[in-house]
């Protein structure tokens, strides 16, 4: 495992969809309130050091839902209170964070992500937040064609099933960057 240091002042703490509809819900291996008090905690050292935290929401009312055979969302249902797309408490947003709203599963589509990161000279992106393999990894797949440097949280991010985040940590992560733990971040992180 190669040293590494995550320099601040060029990176920033992205974080995906730690909100009142889905941190709630059945996941695994973390709960969501795991994986945002784990996040909250790299996000006070971000801030600490002059780092930039970006919080991505998804609409829940405007979510992209398409047909498929599977689909997030059953079409019949009410659409979810505006309630849904707030994020907990637990995650630690504060003033000075950026908050950005989305409408599908990925961060860089449709909304100032990429535009607001390259405008402060960022070129790492530490990464969690709930799904793994959903909106984590769109973000992901999306940040490496854009070339982003990557840090993947591996305990600060969880999905549907332990096997669904394994996959992802262990088959697609290590190819787009590194994958650590939040106190191996917390140690790596410098001004």
């Amino acid at each position: 495992m190669p040293d590494f240091f995550v320099d601040t002042k060029s990176s920033a703490l992205i974080l995906i969809d730690l909100q009142q509809g889905i941190v709630g819900r059945n996941l695994s291996p973390y709960s969501g309130l795991e994986v945002a008090k784990k996040t909250a905690e790299l996000a006070k050292e971000f801030r600490k050091q002059k780092g930039m935290v970006v919080f991505l929401r998804v609409n829940m009312r405007e979510l992209l839902s398409l047909p498929a055979d599977a689909p997030m969302r059953d079409p019949k249902a009410p659409l979810p209170l505006a309630s849904a797309s707030e994020l907990v408490p637990e995650a630690g947003f504060q003033e000075g964070d950026v908050l950005i709203t989305k409408r599908q599963w990925g961060a860089f589509y449709g909304t100032e992500l990429d535009q607001l990161l390259r405008r402060q000279n960022i070129k790492t992106i530490v990464l969690g937040g709930i799904a793994t393999n959903f909106g984590v990894e769109s973000t992901a797949r999306a940040a490496f064609e854009r070339g982003y440097h990557q840090i993947f949280v591996k305990d600060g991010m969880t999905s549907m099933t332990s096997e669904m985040h394994e996959f992802a940590l262990k088959n697609i992560f290590p190819r787009m960057g590194y994958v650590r733990t939040t106190e191996e971040i917390l140690k790596g992180l410098h001004p």
